[in-house]
């Protein structure tokens, strides 16, 4: 079975390609508004991002409110089932407004996950504990 920590590092990792290909390209909302080929080019990261977020379970959701997963999830099934219907300014507003906080909230949470699975560091105590 795949664990949260699993969906959040394939959404990093997704999420930081899709990023690149932006940059490298030199992709604008006003690009992607008009240009079918770079909108073909953000749908199959955008659905493979919305799939992961759509499997976190319900409890690792429920304990981070403040991470959009099931708005993102939403957005998936939006683009899969309603491919005509898609509004590619609230595409363009998610690409260039919202992916990069996402993603580093993945990535917050992954680091989160890994300071649990460790306990705490040395560093997390007072350097002299003798006084």
């Amino acid at each position: 079975m795949k664990t949260d920590r699993y969906r959040l590092e394939r959404i990093v990792a997704v999420g930081d390609q899709l990023l690149n290909v932006i940059s490298l390209r030199d992709l604008t909302p006003e690009t992607l508004l008009s240009d079918i080929q770079m909108q073909w080019m953000v749908t199959t990261p955008l659905y493979n991002i919305g799939e992961q977020a759509n499997c976190i379970s319900r409890e690792f959701a429920d304990a981070h409110p403040e991470v959009p997963f099931a708005q993102i999830a939403g957005l998936r099934h939006r683009l899969v089932h309603d491919y005509e219907g898609i509004n590619w300014s609230i595409i363009s507003s998610v690409l260039f407004d919202e992916l990069e906080t996402f993603v580093a909230q993945a990535r917050d949470l992954i680091a989160e996950l890994d300071e649990g699975e460790s306990g705490p560091q040395e560093a997390d105590f007072d350097e002299d504990v003798t006084s």
